[in-house]
């Protein structure tokens, strides 16, 4: 099933706001990523949805080329602008799907936090057709974990059921332990072989507006009427600011999967 294409365009509506919101990846992945895909000069990796090169960037910063295909104009110009300083690197409008992949192979293919945005049918053999015969392909997947202040992401539940009707009631934050990652994509592939998965945690800090701007980075709180997401969005800064000292911290759990292209 093709991911719905509104709340996929959704986040090229603020992409300032992204990229100031939005946090990095942790260092640890960074080098795990670097190392196994081997960037450096003379290494061609491609970034599939780069967004505004949150991890673009550090690539970049390893001294390989890199292609980014990004769907969104706003978030692409973002991207360029923070990558002026890497003449290596570039990116391209367009969605992945439909990008016309060069005749030369890249030695990688990474995409962080917007696998699940790609068309099932498309992702992993178009993947697998852009890569050279033992490049690996590097997927990075963000959950948002239970952890740092647990009390508050209990009670803020309250909230979303008073304001978004599809939230199921009761909801609670999983532990990262308890995540089963579904690698069945790749594994079930004939295309890739070597299938690993590591992870990565941290931990942020926000005020109350902070954390207001990280949600509205989510497309499933800009796609809320008006009325709703106001309401929910002042629910929520009432809730830190009165209970929580105007300060939460935030669990995010990265998973760093990985698979190697295997010979036609």
């Amino acid at each position: 099933m093709t991911p719905e294409p509104g709340l996929r365009d959704i986040f090229d509506q603020d992409a300032e706001l992204y990229e100031r919101a939005r946090p990095r990846y942790p260092a640890s992945l960074i080098e795990e990523l670097v190392r196994v895909t081997g960037a450096g000069p003379g290494v061609r990796v491609l970034e599939i949805a780069p967004g505004t090169g949150k991890l673009t960037v550090d690539l970049a910063g390893s001294g390989c080329s890199v292609t980014g295909v990004e769907i969104g104009p706003r978030m692409a110009a973002v991207a360029r602008r923070r990558l002026a300083g890497f003449p290596e690197a570039d990116v391209v409008v367009a969605a992945f799907e439909q990008w016309e992949l060069p005749p030369e192979p890249f030695d990688a293919v990474v995409c962080a936090t917007a696998f699940h945005w790609i068309d099932p049918a498309v992702r992993v053999p178009k993947a697998a057709r852009a890569l050279r015969r033992g490049g690996l392909f590097g997927v990075v997947a963000t959950h948002h974990v239970a952890g740092g202040t647990e009390d508050f992401f209990a009670e803020v539940q309250e909230c979303y059921e008073r304001w978004d009707p599809a939230t199921p009631p009761g909801l609670r934050q999983t532990r990262e332990s308890d995540i089963a990652t579904d690698t069945g994509e790749f594994t079930g592939s004939p295309y890739f072989t070597d299938v690993t998965v590591h992870g990565h945690a941290q931990e942020i800090t926000y005020t109350a507006g902070t954390y207001l701007d990280v949600l509205l980075t989510y497309s499933n709180h800009r796609a809320l009427p008006e009325p709703a997401r106001n309401g929910l969005l002042a629910d929520i800064r009432e809730l830190i600011e009165s209970r929580y000292d105007g300060v939460v911290t935030k669990r995010y759990w990265h998973e760093l999967i990985t698979a190697v292209r295997v010979g036609d």
